[in-house]
């Protein structure tokens, strides 16, 4: 099966039109037809601290129980639209795979994914790699103490002027 739009965020996802490898079991079962079993594709995007690319291969479990019509039918009788809104309901006994498909594989993908667990990101100041330079800092000055640092350096070069 080709991976439908937008399955994943912004940051990761599954691109449209990869390959995803479905091993499903349907069941017949009082209510409908049970569907379950596993999703596999390859997951691609950026580290949220680096932004270097990220890939990997990421396998989902899917379970959906898709309704017979006759009983999303009675279940709307009976009031209860609740149970209806969230039923998913065979239609010429096709299961359109798609939605629940989405909802386990996004659900699924980390919210800040990482290339790694200890990626230390990239710098606040300047934006450099912090993985390339461990030791990388700036001797930032705090802005509220900036006016007193102009006097320290005015006063340091008329000092050296009177002792000459």
């Amino acid at each position: 099966m080709q991976a439908p739009a937008d399955l994943g965020t912004a940051v990761i996802g599954i691109p449209e039109g990869s390959d995803l490898e479905l091993d499903l079991r349907l069941e017949a079962v009082m209510e409908g037809v049970l569907v379950s079993g596993t999703v596999r594709g390859t997951v691609q995007g950026e580290c949220s601290r680096c932004l270097d690319p990220i890939s990997y291969e990421t396998v989902v479990d899917v379970t959906e129980l898709f309704a017979y019509p006759d009983k999303a039918a009675a279940s709307a009788e009976a009031g209860d639209d609740e149970v209806q809104d969230e039923e998913s309901v065979l239609e010429d006994d096709l299961a359109d795979l798609e939605p629940p498909l989405r909802d386990s594989v996004v659900t699924a993908l980390p919210f800040q994914p990482l290339c790694r667990e200890d990626c230390p990101g990239l710098c606040s100041e300047c934006g450099a790699r912090l993985a390339d330079d461990p030791g990388h800092h700036h001797d930032v000055v705090d802005p509220r103490w900036s006016a007193l640092q102009s006097m320290l350096e005015s006063t340091s070069v008329s000092d050296e002027t009177k002792e000459s």
